[in-house]
């Protein structure tokens, strides 16, 4: 008969194996195992011999605070803007998922660092992160620094009218045409073209940006 295989006492990477404690069908032979920092832990036979585990988890958990402490920005806004972007896109479990990660934006940025350096620091504290396409991913040149009134804006809910060669949102057209939003609302609630709900006079007179 082949000779079963003992692991106790060998030593792996920073864990020393003390005892097979019993198997699965998923992961094989389990062995309990002290880390150098004193925390137990089961491994499969398979992690130990191929190098896959080689730590109770400390040692990564080592590895990101040594990443986090090369750029010293941990506790800084843009880094807390930078968690929340990943969290949007990652997280099932966040309130707005189906508007993130949901619908399939994704955080093509591969490290905060990468982000920082084609967004910049954040101009004040009134500015966010927003997505230049809403509809597009957090990816270098589609992300910048935005105050509330732009990001309202560039809600993927927002209705985009197009006229001579511009585009824009019911509330930009209205701002630049010096009329309340609902005045175009209206109007094209009763099946006004675009044309029409833009240059109709509002009271008299023609807003002096079509004239």
């Amino acid at each position: 008969m082949p000779k079963i295989l003992d692991l106790a006492g060998q030593k792996f990477g920073r864990l020393t194996v003390l005892h097979r404690t019993g198997s699965t069908p998923s992961k094989g032979t389990l062995w309990l195992c002290r880390c150098d920092c004193g925390t137990q832990k089961e491994v499969p036979t398979r992690q130990l011999r191929k190098g896959d585990t080689r730590s109770c988890g400390c040692f990564r958990r080592e590895l990101g605070a040594e990443r986090f402490s090369t750029h010293k920005m941990s506790a800084t806004p843009e880094y807390r803007a930078w968690e929340s972007m990943v969290t949007r896109c990652t997280n099932p479990n966040f309130n707005c998922w189906h508007r993130y990660g949901g619908r399939g934006i994704e955080c093509r940025f591969t490290s905060f660092e990468q982000f920082l350096d084609d967004i910049g620091r954040r101009p004040s504290s009134r500015h966010s992160v927003d997505r230049i396409d809403t509809n597009g991913h957090y990816e270098p040149g589609n992300v910048s620094w935005e105050l509330p009134k732009a990001q309202a804006r560039n809600k993927s809910n927002n209705r985009l009218i197009t006229y001579d060669g511009r585009t824009q949102c019911v509330a930009a057209w209205a701002e630049d045409l010096g009329v309340k939003p609902r005045v175009i609302y209206k109007r094209l609630s009763l099946g006004w073209s675009a044309e029409r709900a833009l240059t109709t006079p509002v009271s008299g007179r023609l807003p002096s940006s079509l004239h």
